[in-house]
């Protein structure tokens, strides 16, 4: 039996997706251990990940002298001392280095509230709603040095109400957030998912009902579509 993946998390804030992936691994004991919480800043999601009783390390700029490059080479070491095979970010805020990925070995994940390549950055729910968009969503994504540019994973679209303010339909795309970045943790566990020589996805790999969770669709990678229609 394979041993179970080690997976740290990168917060800035409350780490609601955190908590979402920590309780998959909760379940999952034999699949996933939680190794590892790091964040830039004190953080919320901190405190609750220690009372899961998983170490947790905050390490800012500032400790280093305000120098990015020394938090980033701190933050490599913790991850690498906790021997974490995935690093899945939850609502970090930094920019992590071309240099630090190139430690990681293609072995980090995001979730970005938009439908890539639309709306990289900030305030992704105001633009998409300044845009006139009529669905708007989220995109999980493998981490590349360009800002929020690499390999597609899983995206899914939410639909825009006419009275939606940057705060409801922030509020659906974070509900269909909780339910997507799970699945692709899930897709990992169960080798459902290679992200080895790309994105392909298992034809046995479980999503959820896009009905059911109000959603509009699901997308796979584009290797998934083109292995297996």
């Amino acid at each position: 039996m394979a041993r179970p993946l080690k997976i740290a998390f990168l917060i800035s804030g409350r780490g609601s997706n955190m908590d979402k992936l920590l309780d998959l691994c909760a379940a999952r004991p034999d699949q996933l251990e939680a190794v590892l919480v790091a964040a830039d800043r004190p953080a919320a999601g901190l405190a609750r990940a220690a009372a899961r009783n998983i170490a947790t390390r905050i390490l800012t700029p500032a400790d280093f002298g305000g120098r990015r490059p020394g938090q980033e080479q701190a933050l490599l070491e913790a991850i690498k001392a906790a021997r974490a095979d995935w690093v899945f970010l939850a609502g970090y805020m930094a920019i992590l280095s071309a240099e630090l990925l190139d430690q990681l070995a293609g072995r980090v994940i995001n979730i970005h509230p938009s439908l890539l390549p639309h709306f990289k950055g900030l305030d992704t729910h105001q633009r998409a709603l300044a845009a006139g968009h009529r669905q708007h969503g989220l995109s999980v994504h493998m981490v590349t040095a360009g800002m929020d540019e690499g390999p597609i994973i899983l995206q899914a679209a939410v639909p825009v109400d006419d009275a939606d303010t940057p705060d409801r339909l922030a509020s659906r795309v974070l509900a269909a957030e909780h339910l997507c970045y799970p699945a692709v943790l899930a897709a990992l566990a169960d080798r459902h998912l290679s992200l080895d020589q790309g994105v392909v996805w298992h034809p046995a790999a479980q999503l959820p009902d896009p009905a059911a969770a109000g959603l509009l669709w699901l997308s796979k990678g584009p290797r998934a579509a083109e292995d297996h229609g």
